[in-house]
């Protein structure tokens, strides 16, 4: 099984795991998140990642995204996926926005690993874009 393990700084991945539901649907079981809160140590965030991978197997396939490279969720996340030695069978993305995370979801048993990867990219670079504002004076409609 092919599965999007989503890790963050704040709430912010158990917030796009909650999106996804709504876009992707809620009875998937491939999508799991975990968070490193406020005040949390670092020990513990591992903790939650060891039980929330630990039905995992070697077979399986986990495409990690996260907020920050080189984050403490993410480099964390990576140390427990290297002691069940399950980095082989492992991408990892970093910036994590919803296109991203949309995309992983919906493409990852569609699509072949190399075009995965390129097309999980370029939808994320694609997706940031300035919202230009009419500028016609007009302040009565945002």
């Amino acid at each position: 099984m092919k599965y999007v393990l989503l890790v963050s700084h704040g709430t912010f991945a158990n917030g796009l795991h909650s999106v996804l539901e709504m876009m992707a649907g809620s009875d998937r079981n491939d999508i799991l998140s975990t968070n490193l809160i406020n005040g949390m140590t670092v020990e513990r965030f591992e903790g939650e990642v060891e039980k929330l991978v630990q039905e995992i197997t070697q077979e399986d396939q986990i495409i990690l995204l996260a907020d920050l490279i080189g984050g403490s969720p993410l480099t964390t996340t990576l140390n427990v996926l290297s002691k069940k030695d399950m980095l082989k069978n492992t991408m990892v993305f970093g910036g994590m926005n919803l296109s991203l995370a949309l995309n992983a979801v919906l493409m990852k048993d569609v699509l072949k690993q190399d075009e995965f990867k390129q097309v999980l990219i370029e939808e994320s670079k694609e997706s940031i874009k300035e919202f230009e504002l009419d500028s016609d004076g007009n302040d009565d409609d945002i």
